[in-house]
């Protein structure tokens, strides 16, 4: 998220990387790029759940850590994105 934010590219990340939004989710293009990457946690997993356009290969920008292993990895960003926010569900009622 910090390099697409630093290239100006359109990423908001809402909560300032700490994973609680859905904002910054990236969709990695190459299929063994993204077997590279260490497993999403549930807190990432949960997020993406929210995120518009999942796919198989959807990560948050935030949460992706460059290393040699991924190098040179290309990801696309979603055509829309939104805003929800865990905050938004706590305590929410149940019907």
């Amino acid at each position: 998220m910090d390099i697409a934010q630093a290239e100006d590219l359109e990423m908001e990340g809402a909560c300032g990387g700490s994973c609680a939004c859905s904002t910054c989710h990236v969709i990695v293009e190459d299929p063994e790029k993204y077997d590279a990457m260490p497993e999403p946690s549930d807190d990432e997993n949960d997020m993406l759940d929210l995120a518009f356009g999942l796919t198989e290969t959807s990560r948050l920008g935030c949460q992706v850590k460059m290393s040699k292993d991924i190098d040179g990895v290309k990801i696309r960003l979603p055509s829309m994105t939104r805003n929800l926010q865990a905050a938004d569900f706590k305590g929410a009622k149940k019907s």
